[in-house]
């Protein structure tokens, strides 16, 4: 589900605090993050939940920090900190 707004789209998201809004450029962000790196499908991205998206995007920030030996937080992979 979507509800168009003035800047783009923002997408319905189903949460444990019911139904929020979620801006259509941050999900497609994170789509192509995750795609960037684990190559998994547009279909199997989109299918996911927004927290389980969220998830695989701090994973694959985890990783790049380990393989680039960098135990600080400002990594440049690191797109998708809390906001």
């Amino acid at each position: 589900m979507r509800a168009r707004t003035r800047g783009g789209h923002l997408f319905f998201v189903r949460s444990g605090r019911g139904i929020t809004l979620y801006p259509e450029a941050q999900l497609y962000e994170e789509a192509g993050f995750i795609a960037y790196y684990f190559h998994w499908s547009h279909d199997d991205i989109m299918a996911m939940e927004h927290r389980e998206r969220r998830k695989w995007c701090e994973e694959i920030s985890r990783i790049n920090r380990k393989m680039n030996d960098d135990s600080e937080q400002n990594n440049p992979f690191d797109v998708f900190k809390k906001r």
